[in-house]
């Protein structure tokens, strides 16, 4: 694939000079793990329990934000009211609850490598999750420990406005040392996480490991699109080296 084609094109469209890739930013659920199947049951069975119908589509086309953002979105919808943040994270705590019951996620294949990959060739690693479960940040940083520590890693606590917004990957690209979006590549599998990471002004890949379309991705920004994380890891020196 003409990567340097690609990576022109982005350039051009932002307006940006180069593309110095300095920090790689991955979305946590269906990118680093095989979560999301876990999630979206979790979703369904904890807003059964309060008149709400979420059906498996709706866990994957929400993924990446908020949860309390997505129930109060979703009660509005259904509902016709407003409820405040402190109802929505009584729900959430209910699919959280029902989650860490389930059995535990894998990593995907080609996770590991492709961090090694990015480590050698001196590059930062940050996580940028709409979660702000502490037994997940917990798991990230005892399975990650060799590439990542807490303070390059974004949760729904330290932005007031999650995905779609660009705020968590600008976030990111702060805690990864202040860079400037041209430095960083964002790696998502979910349109509101692909949206986010496009409108921060980062390179954004997506790998579409879930039930929904390429073209739902493609059509929030995605630069380029994978359906295995083992696809990236056999090509991303390509994508890197094809900025200089």
């Amino acid at each position: 694939m003409p990567y340097k084609k690609i990576i022109n094109q982005y350039l051009t469209k932002h307006g940006f000079e180069a593309f110095v890739p300095k920090a790689v930013l991955f979305d946590m659920d269906g990118v680093l793990y095989n979560s999301m199947p876990n999630h979206a049951v979790a979703w369904q069975e904890s807003m059964k329990q309060f008149g709400i119908q979420m059906t498996v589509h709706d866990a994957y086309a929400t993924e990446g934000a908020r949860g309390i953002d997505t129930i109060r979105n979703m009660v509005k919808a259904q509902k016709g009211i407003d409820i405040s943040l402190e109802e929505a994270q009584k729900m959430y705590d209910v699919k959280t609850h029902i989650f860490h019951n389930m059995p535990v996620a894998e990593i995907f294949d080609g996770v590991v490598p492709l961090m090694q990959k990015i480590q050698q060739l001196g590059m930062k690693i940050g996580v940028v999750t709409g979660s702000g479960q502490r037994p997940l940040i917990k798991r990230l940083l005892d399975d990650f420990h060799e590439f990542i520590d807490e303070s390059r890693i974004v949760t729904a606590y330290d932005v007031d406005c999650g995905k779609p917004a660009p705020d968590p990957y600008l976030m990111g690209l702060r805690k990864c040392g202040n860079l400037q979006p041209w430095q960083g590549i964002v790696i998502e599998n979910a349109p509101l996480g692909v949206h986010a990471g496009v409108a921060a002004g980062c390179f954004t890949i997506a790998v579409n490991s879930g039930p929904l379309s390429d073209d739902v991705l493609l059509n929030e920004g995605a630069h380029v699109i994978f359906h295995r994380m083992t696809e990236l890891v056999q090509v991303f020196e390509d994508i890197v080296k094809s900025s200089l």
